[in-house]
């Protein structure tokens, strides 16, 4: 009887042990996030001047030229949202020259879709005099948006 409890006290710290180990090698297998580096220059903007959103997308040390990306870009309280499909530049970026004609407090968000994974980094940014920003208590900025599809 002892032998038997003795073997089967082994046989369970084995299993532990190797299901352990199991775990860290599955861990260990798990791709690296896609990171994005948003930009936005110059910041602020001028009335009417080329601004330039640049989305450097990465994962681990590799750039990523592949990537789905989406510029979505507003007015602060505005309810129509732009959204720009952006090709791929050059060395993992993404980039587009933009000009607005109204003063005033903006956002940008880049929806990034690359290697089975999503990322949305978002900056403001201001042109000319800031208007008031939105307000950062809110449920989310992008509830009850409408979509105005441009570059598809």
């Amino acid at each position: 009887m002892k032998k038997l409890i003795v073997f089967l006290v082994t046989v369970l710290c084995l299993s532990i042990v190797i299901s352990c180990s199991n775990k860290k090698e599955q861990a260990d297998n798990l791709p690296q996030m896609v990171e994005v580096d948003l930009s936005v220059t110059p910041d602020p903007g001028k009335i009417n001047e080329p601004i330039t959103f640049e989305a450097k997308v990465t994962q681990g040390k590799d750039k990523v030229n592949d990537a789905e990306v989406i510029f979505e870009i507003w007015r602060a309280k505005d309810d129509k949202h732009e959204k720009v499909e952006i090709k791929h530049t050059e060395n993992g970026k993404y980039r587009l020259e933009k000009s607005f004609p109204q003063e005033g407090t903006y956002y940008i968000i880049s929806h990034v879709t690359a290697r089975d994974m999503h990322n949305m980094p978002k900056k403001e940014f201001t042109i000319g005099t800031p208007s008031e920003p939105e307000d950062p208590n809110s449920k989310s900025s992008m509830d009850g948006m409408k979509m105005e599809d441009e570059g598809h």
